[in-house]
């Protein structure tokens, strides 16, 4: 499809953006059906830029998506996915990794000064689906590194397609492999530049499995749109964007349908951490850069005609770093010699189990290379052990919170049952010191398993302790804090039992 027919299509889908049921197609659809069922799935991966987890209209929001509406109706939705980082460039190593950026020495956000980019010896998703024969496409946002040797292409995908790190940042080239084609495209037409690439790549990959791997630029700040999608949402340039990244998800699933190939595609469409400035993290606290529920959890839908149960709505947690082992899983290929730090969830989704083993969860804070550990989660119980100072809700790099902060261990670990309190407020660690034990041994026990880095941040937070007298969910207070004498302040928050 050129690009003239390819925009006349687009057009022409405004005014019936919804994808038809797909999940019909039977083996007698095609000649040869039988045979390709017999190689691994097609995958694709769409994963946007800062969209929360109650940004989707099947996530709560009144936003208009119907397309990925249709794909939960026709797979399976999560309510409580999490990202392993709330920032761009780690929560992306993650998930083409399975692994904790921290082990990677990720930065939050390569930018245009960046000098390298996620360590050599990582090996993508990509690099892994390639020996059993798999084309891939990086399209999008990239952000794990812009020097030729950390691009796409030299990190497991046969060809890229797209831009270095993020819409708010110059310059900010279009690369197509390793060559800068534009130096500075139209922001406004990325969404419908990077599906045309999606759908041309499926056209010309339809008989031998592939992988594509969509980054959209959006909704990040400042987010934009097209100008057919331009006031779309009446709900300004954030609801316009995520709209138009929902039409772009049915053309993707158009041109799966069109090649008859739902039935040998498993596709995943998520996010890479909560909102930033603007849009929903549900009823979480907390957003972008931030390790409340509301900066790491996001939406995440997968759908596979024939092979996952239909309408499910998954409770489970779930992890970004669960999906390269999930996919290799799926597709018969080799794990990686860096072992993922995600399980395998592939009987979760095809309903075999209603449950997924799994140990601690860890949460970093966002700093240098990942390594300044906050959180820790267990089940439904997620321990708080550390706070950045200042700003705890937001970061803004106007406002100077985007700066390094100060880490400091909490006086008092705090514990929250995400199960009856999913928005952080209530602090249940004096009725469940078993718990707070229990999770802090966890804790202790992983830590070794990481770079010396993280190891040595953990020991320095250890040694730097707050003041007792900071109040459960606020920002840790410096321990040299002396208050002032109209402030009452309770015993228990002296230092003492």
């Amino acid at each position: 499809m050129d690009r003239r027919t390819f925009v006349k299509t687009v057009a022409s889908t405004l005014a019936t953006p919804t994808v038809g049921s797909m999940s019909a197609q039977t083996s007698e659809a095609r000649p040869g059906a039988s045979e390709a069922k017999k190689r691994p799935p097609n995958v694709i991966v769409m994963i946007c830029d800062d969209l929360g987890s109650g940004d989707l209209h099947c996530g709560g929001s009144s936003l208009k998506t119907p397309n990925l509406d249709r794909m939960a109706a026709e797979g399976a939705r999560f309510t409580r996915f999490n990202t392993a980082h709330p920032i761009c460039s780690a929560s992306r190593a993650a998930l083409l990794t399975g692994r904790y950026a921290s082990r990677s020495h990720v930065a939050g956000a390569y930018g245009p000064s960046s000098p390298d980019g996620m360590d050599l010896d990582e090996k993508t998703l990509a690099d892994l689906l390639k020996p059993s024969g798999y084309k891939s496409m990086c399209i999008g946002k990239w952000h794990l590194g812009y020097p030729k040797q950390y691009l796409p292409t030299s990190r497991g995908f046969d060809s890229f397609f797209g831009v270095p790190w993020s819409v708010d940042m110059n310059p900010f080239p279009l690369v197509k492999d390793t060559e800068v084609i534009e130096e500075l495209p139209d922001r406004h037409m990325l969404t419908p530049r990077y599906t045309e690439e999606a759908v041309k790549f499926i056209d010309s990959s339809a008989g031998a499995p592939f992988f594509l791997y969509v980054g959209y630029s959006y909704p990040h700040d400042p987010p934009r749109s097209s100008p057919r999608f331009r006031g779309h949402s009446g709900l300004g340039h954030q609801g316009d964007a995520i709209e138009e990244i929902d039409w772009s998800a049915g053309e993707i699933l158009k041109a799966v349908h069109r090649n008859r190939l739902d039935n040998d595609t498993l596709i995943i469409f998520t996010s890479d951490h909560g909102p930033w400035f603007q849009g929903c993290p549900g009823p979480r606290r907390g957003r972008k850069a931030t390790t409340f529920e509301g900066g790491t959890r996001i939406p995440f839908i997968t759908r596979w005609s024939g092979t996952l149960p239909t309408g499910q709505v998954i409770d489970e947690w779930g992890s970004n770093m669960d999906v390269l082992p999930t996919i290799l899983s799926f597709c018969g290929a080799k794990a990686p010699t860096n072992l993922p730090d995600g399980v395998d969830i592939s009987n979760l989704l095809t309903g075999k189990t209603e449950h997924v083993d799994r140990g601690t969860i860890l949460y970093f804070a966002v700093s240098r290379d990942q390594e300044v550990l906050e959180c820790a989660r267990k089940g439904n119980w997620k321990l708080r052990i550390a706070q950045g100072n200042g700003e705890i809700y937001i970061n803004d790099w106007l406002g100077g919170s985007c700066l390094p902060k100060q880490h400091l261990l909490l006086p008092r670990p705090e514990l929250y049952n995400l199960e009856l309190d999913p928005a952080e407020s209530y602090d249940a660690a004096v009725d469940h010191p078993d718990k707070v034990a229990e999770i802090q041994k966890d804790l202790e026990a992983l830590i070794p398993t990481f770079p010396e880095n993280v190891q040595r941040a953990y020991a320095e937070l250890k040694a730097n302790p707050g003041s007792p007298m900071t109040p459960p969910g606020a920002a840790t207070r410096p321990g040299n804090l002396v208050a002032p004498k109209w402030i009452w302040i309770p015993e228990s928050r002296r230092g003492k039992s």
